[in-house]
């Protein structure tokens, strides 16, 4: 079995991947800012260990990663946390694009930076839980959007420059799931938040386990998961 670092692991789909690793009977590392949530988490998933961490703050990050102490091999880190903030660009200050470019981009970009000599051993794998935003941008989405294009340039780049080093990287772009990011979106367009209507965040981690588990001699690139008619 293998070792794996989840971000955003305490709810959502950070929540499904984790539950579903620990099913497989893999190791866990679950990442996130809520040291209480996670201490929680960690007696739900007996033999996974807490990596507290503030996205917001990336120069956080390394320490803490450090302070998990050796991790000489990592089969597969999954970036699952983001954060959303809508608005139109003419109204939304700077301090929001920072925000959302810290959690978004930088903070997963730093996190991937440090655990790399982990993911080479193993010839491991990344994950980006992505967004149809980072293929799109709407109206009142810029922030967000761009945080997104951000992280598919990320992927894309980490994917040429590891290939060579045995290391697999994976973009999952969601349509929407039905998570609490949802109904914060909900509140922000004025209209009902019915969960029934989208993505389970289950679904969504068996397309990420899905893309882990592919054999060796195939990678699996990009995944598109949209809700279903």
């Amino acid at each position: 079995m293998g070792t794996y670092v989840v971000t955003g692991a305490t709810r959502g789909i950070g929540l499904a991947v984790a539950e579903l690793l620990h099913e497989r009977g893999h190791d866990l590392v679950l990442a996130g800012r809520n040291a209480e949530a996670l201490a929680e988490l960690e007696k739900r998933l007996p033999g996974s260990s807490s990596l507290v961490v503030d996205l917001r703050a990336p120069e956080g990050i390394e320490p803490a990663v450090a302070g998990l102490g050796p991790l000489p091999s990592l089969d597969g880190l999954v970036h699952s946390a983001g954060a959303i903030e809508l608005g139109e660009i003419a109204k939304t200050p700077y301090q929001v694009w920072q925000d959302l470019l810290a959690v978004n981009l930088v903070a997963v970009a730093e996190l991937t930076r440090v655990l790399l000599p982990a993911l080479r051993a193993a010839r491991g794998h990344v994950v980006f839980v992505n967004s149809g935003s980072g293929l799109r941008a709407k109206p009142e989405w810029g922030a967000y959007a761009a945080s997104k294009h951000g992280l598919r340039a990320l992927a894309d780049a980490l994917r040429e420059e590891e290939h060579a080093n045995g290391v697999r990287v994976t973009s999952v772009y969601l349509g929407r799931v039905a998570t609490e990011m949802q109904r914060k979106i909900h509140e922000y367009e004025g209209s009902e938040f019915d969960p029934s209507k989208y993505i389970e965040p289950r679904t969504v981690a068996l397309a990420v386990l899905a893309a882990l588990e592919t054999p060796r001699d195939a990678e699996v690139t990009e995944v598109t998961v949209r809700p279903g008619v």
